[in-house]
């Protein structure tokens, strides 16, 4: 039986639901409301280092619902950020983080999620971000 009705909403959730779980392992964590609070923070973080071609282009590929919080409170009028180091890109994780950190660092959370992101988008997506993304922020994405 289906949870909501609908296919594309219970497909959704379960694949959600995968990112959760991959990213709970990369963090040895097992608190999902953690674990989309981090995924929530490097996509937005990540979003709002790309042009707004390009944040159409990722979003596309993304699972629904994780696709509703990577869009949300976006303003796209606004300038890409074009900082160019990898603590820069950490140190926006780490405000956008909304839970206490807890002895994980940003750093770790940045590269856990990104390592799922990676994982789940086409080779392509993935290597126009490291072409889109400035060398000092790319090596994240290894």
């Amino acid at each position: 039986m289906s949870a909501t009705g609908l296919t594309v909403f219970d497909t959704t959730v379960q694949t959600t639901n995968i990112w959760l779980d991959e990213i709970m392992e990369e963090l040895n964590w097992n608190d999902r409301h953690r674990a989309y609070h981090a995924l929530r923070a490097v996509l937005h973080t990540l979003r709002d280092h790309l042009a707004v071609d390009e944040v159409a282009q990722l979003s596309a590929q993304l699972p629904l619902l994780v696709r509703g919080a990577f869009f949300e409170g976006w303003r796209p009028a606004h300038k890409s950020i074009r900082e160019r180091t990898e603590d820069q890109f950490v140190s926006h994780v780490s405000e956008s983080f909304a839970l206490d950190l807890s002895g994980t660092h940003p750093r770790q959370i940045t590269r856990a999620v990104l390592a799922v992101l990676e994982r789940h988008v086409s080779r392509g997506e993935s290597l126009s971000l490291k072409h889109v993304l400035p060398a000092g922020i790319r090596g994240l994405l290894d």
